[in-house]
Formats: structure tokens, C-alpha cells, sequence
């Protein structure tokens, strides 16, 4: 996130200080990404040394003021015109958790998913019941705040999306992996003892019965 663009863009409406640039960002960003005020300050200060801004007085509670340079003017309209840049991605700590745990032996990593899934349909039904809330009004920052709802919606939706496809390809390449695996060899059996041939048997001469023996 470019908290040093966020912050010129307010600036070029009005000159503000510190806290009234936090308090304008979360409003327009429905606090989805909180700034801590020191955070605003530090980049003030590195804003002015650039000379993007300038101090232009303190208000009656002595808070400085600070205003947007023609430098700083040029600077926001450059950011709002340029692409945001997608060849070097940001971190995803999920696609690490992923990648790692799908190399790193013992990790259960359909119990990942499946909690990562639970996880991130939670936050889903979350914002979806905050666009419900937040309505249709047709002040910029109704709009503002509706169109950052829309983005994380619409990222959830693909994170589980991804997930499925993720955990569809772990079980096919475990069928893959089985299927691929070499069939276990034949146990051996001990040899066994050859038949001795039987020997055959000499045919009997039937007997004359001694009725027949006398008669002759």
C-alpha cells in the first residue's frame, strides 16, 4: 500500500495535518487498513525532505499544517495514471504457507487448506454483511468505502476458489504418485519336493473257482 501517495492525494483537496490525514483515509477506506499516526508523521517528514510538501503554519492548537507542492502535485498525478506495476507481486503469506508445507515433510497440508478455507469464507460472509449495511448511498466516500468492500469480497471469493483448485491438485497428484509407484515384488515361497512317479500296478489273473476246477 503507497501510504506516501494516499496521504498526497488528501493533501491536494486541502492542507491538513497529521491526525486529520489518518482520520481521512480510514474514512474514505472504511478503516480496512489502519494507519498508525506516527506512521502518518514519518511520512510527512520524508514527504517534505523530497519536497513534495511543505509546512505551511500551525492552527490554533498548534498542529502543522501541512500542504501539497507543485512537485507533490505532479507526483499524485503520475500515481493516479501508471498502472499499479504487477511484475513483482507483494508478499502472500498464504502461497508461502502452501508452497512450503507442501515440501516440508509431516505437514498435513489438506488440514492447511481446510482451515484456510474456514478462515476465509468467515471473512466473506463478514463483508458481505458490511456492503449489506453500508447500502447504496451517492456520497464519494459512501462510494469510496463500497468500492473497497466490492475488492475484498471479490479477493475472498478468489482465495477459495484458489484453495479448491489447490486442494483438487494435492489428491491428483497423490493418485499420480500411486499409480506411478512400482508394484510390490512376488513374496518368495520355498521350493517344493519333486512327486516320486508311481509304479504301475501288474494286472491280476482271475481266479477259477474249485466247482469249476472238479468238473473238468
Amino acid at each position: 500500500m503507497s501510504v506516501k501517495h494516499a496521504l498526497l492525494a488528501l493533501l491536494e483537496q486541502e492542507p491538513m495535518y497529521g491526525y486529520q490525514l489518518r482520520a481521512e483515509f480510514e474514512q474514505r477506506t472504511g478503516t480496512t487498513w489502519p494507519l498508525n499516526v506516527g506512521q502518518v508523521y514519518t511520512t510527512l517528514t520524508r514527504l517534505e525532505r523530497d519536497g513534495l510538501v511543505g509546512a505551511d503554519g500551525e492552527d490554533a492548537e498548534g498542529h502543522v499544517i501541512y500542504r501539497i507542492t507543485a512537485a507533490g502535485r505532479t507526483e499524485v498525478a503520475s500515481w493516479f495514471t501508471t498502472p499499479v506495476a504487477r511484475t513483482q507481486p507483494p508478499r502472500d503469506e498464504l502461497a508461502i504457507k502452501l508452497a512450503l508445507a507442501v515440501t516440508v515433510p509431516g505437514v498435513d497440508v489438506g488440514s492447511v487448506i481446510q482451515q484456510q478455507r474456514s478462515a476465509t469464507m468467515a471473512a466473506l460472509q463478514d463483508y458481505t454483511r458490511l456492503k449489506r449495511q453500508a447500502g447504496s448511498g451517492d456520497a464519494p466516500s459512501d462510494l469510496a468505502w463500497s468500492l473497497v468492500l466490492d475488492s475484498l469480497v471479490f479477493a475472498a471469493e478468489a482465495e477459495i476458489r484458489w484453495l479448491d483448485h489447490g486442494e483438487a491438485r494435492l489428491r491428483r497428484a497423490a493418485v499420480e504418485r500411486a499409480a506411478a509407484a512400482p508394484a510390490p515384488a512376488p513374496s518368495a515361497t520355498a521350493p517344493t519336493a519333486p512327486t516320486t512317479p508311481t509304479t504301475p500296478t501288474t494286472p491280476t489273473t482271475p481266479t477259477t473257482p474249485a466247482s469249476e476246477r472238479s468238473a473238468r
